[in-house]
């Protein structure tokens, strides 16, 4: 029975420990679950038993209360200034042609080295959408061809 609660109030203490270097609010239901099943030990029950408290109260808790707690915690991501230009539209200052290696496109005042994201040419002075952003560079797509005067 004393190795059953020693053993309890260690899995208790090192779920405790463990939630609090994480903070992921996840072990703290084990440490639940073993607080249950220290509870049981107290009254001298079989160890099946206790491992099963320990198993239910632990998962019971986890799955009842997880979803409700991602809905509250805050999405903490904060777009930079490049993901904020993503869809938007810029015009095309030099021809984009991806085997010369040539392509700029201007958004903003603000000239970028571009790439056209389906391999076509595209012609200066033609509106693209901006696909994507890697480091320098856009991936844009032709959405108005210039017009020839």
């Amino acid at each position: 029975m004393y190795s059953e609660l020693i053993i309890w109030g260690i899995v208790f203490a090192v779920m405790v420990v463990a939630e609090l270097v994480t903070f992921q609010l996840v072990s703290i239901w084990f440490a639940a679950g073993a607080a249950a099943a220290f509870i049981t030990a107290l009254f001298d029950v079989n160890l099946w038993i206790q491992l099963i408290v320990f198993v239910a109260v632990s998962l019971i808790l986890l799955i009842a209360t997880r979803p409700l707690l991602k809905k509250f915690k805050a999405d903490k991501t904060v777009p930079t200034n490049t993901e904020l230009d993503v869809g938007r539209t810029a015009v095309v200052i030099e021809d984009i042609d991806n085997s010369r290696e040539t392509g700029r496109a201007k958004i903003d005042g603000i000239d970028w080295k571009a790439i056209s994201a389906d391999d076509t040419i595209i012609k200066k002075g033609s509106i693209v959408k901006i696909i994507q952003i890697k480091g320098s560079k856009l991936f844009v797509e032709l959405i108005k061809e210039k017009i020839n005067s």
